[in-house]
């Protein structure tokens, strides 16, 4: 595997590791901010570096290259693959019934007896995240690595924007294969957020919204317990997310509130809120969100089997990075240091990761993570 990074910085490109062969890229991921995305002169530039690749693009909630996060910038990241290959394909939310359809499409898309592994580019807001991926881990009897995350809008959340081969736009779903016994993927995922209160169950909800927990109006036990932290809302949610474990399940996953609803007392969430489910409070500590980014290096390598990491995609949450403010170049510092300064690392901040917890785990949506997939090619 070979990799070359290109950074587009106050009005122009800067190039890193010109080691590749423009001809022979096979992919290049794209990230950045809307505005930059979405400039034709953006992608012809990709376009004539790289004429034969497929590129992918996605809008940021802030863009990871090196040891560096920035705004309003454009990463890219060219990879020519040596003994492997890999398949690009793309739908539309709209094509399809819903956000479980589109996932099993695509995976039946890629699917073949070689296939390694599925990197998955989502817009962030029209596409309901629990449910694309549960459909992408139907009928994954392989148990292939599924990772990914959902494109972001700063901390707008109005518009994000996906593309494959073309200018992106809203609704795109984009989902890469990895095709051989050569390529290697691992992943990690973990949040480092406290959880506090009390564990109550869902007794009420529908999808992503959550309406009563203990039987209680899940706005005002939200607020209760966020005090002065309420009159901030929905802002102030993205510090204050909650914990969900399903019933059987082992491991809790971390969930975002995008919206209060007033009027129904209802918190709108990145990710399925089922019922009989059980959540509790979470606050975040930065020195704990710092390493919890060096567990998911860690986790990442772990899962490669002995096999070197070559190119790592950081895909953290825009909470932790609102979290962390000025801090927030130490959680990928902390990355860094667990893969090493040869491995060629880029990423972005994101509506949500996708990951499995483990192994052969299946792929869930994680928010308030940093979500991490490391690719190796021997």
């Amino acid at each position: 595997m070979r990799t070359s990074q290109h950074h587009f910085f106050d009005n122009q490109w800067k190039n890193f590791g010109n080691v590749i062969n423009q001809n022979n890229c096979q992919l290049v991921l794209a990230f950045g901010s809307s505005d930059l995305l979405t400039d034709p002169k953006i992608f012809d530039y990709l376009r004539k570096l790289y004429p034969n690749a497929d590129i992918v693009t996605s809008s940021t909630a802030g863009e990871i290259i090196h040891d560096g996060v920035f705004d309003n910038t454009i990463v890219a990241t060219a990879i020519e693959l040596e003994n492997s290959s890999l398949k690009s394909i793309k739908t539309n939310i709209s094509q399809h019934e819903n956000s479980y359809a589109a996932g099993v499409f695509m995976k039946d898309s890629l699917d073949a007896d070689n296939l390694s592994g599925i990197f998955i580019i989502s817009d962030g807001l029209m596409v309901e995240g629990s449910e694309l991926v549960r459909g992408f881990s139907y009928n994954n009897t392989k148990k292939i690595p599924i990772t990914g995350g959902l494109a972001g809008d700063a901390a707008r959340f109005q518009k994000t924007y996906t593309g494959l081969n073309e200018l992106p736009g809203q609704g795109n779903i984009i989902a890469v294969g990895f095709y051989g016994e050569n390529i290697h993927i691992g992943h990690g995922s973990l949040g480092g957020w406290d959880e506090f209160g009390y564990e109550r169950q869902i007794t009420k909800s529908n999808k992503n919204v959550l309406f009563d927990v203990d039987s209680e109006k899940a706005l005002d036990l939200y607020k209760r317990y966020l005090g002065d932290f309420a009159e901030e809302l929905p802002g102030s949610a993205l510090m204050f997310p909650m914990s969900m474990r399903v019933p059987g399940a082992d491991q809790y996953l971390v969930r975002t509130i995008l919206a209060v609803d007033e009027s129904e007392k209802s918190l709108v969430f990145a990710g399925n809120m089922p019922e009989g489910s059980t959540v509790r409070l979470m606050r975040g500590d930065i020195q704990k969100l710092i390493g919890a980014s060096a567990i998911a290096a860690k986790d990442s390598i772990d899962s490669l089997q002995n096999h070197k990491p070559q190119l790592t995609l950081l895909l953290s949450c825009v909470g932790r990075k609102i979290m962390m403010d000025s801090k927030v170049v130490e959680e990928v510092l902390a990355a860094e240091e667990v893969l090493g300064k040869d491995c060629t690392i880029a990423g972005f901040y994101t509506y949500g990761g996708l990951s499995p917890f483990g192994v052969g785990t299946p792929c869930e949506l994680h928010n308030q993570t940093m979500t991490i997939t490391t690719f190796s090619e021997s």
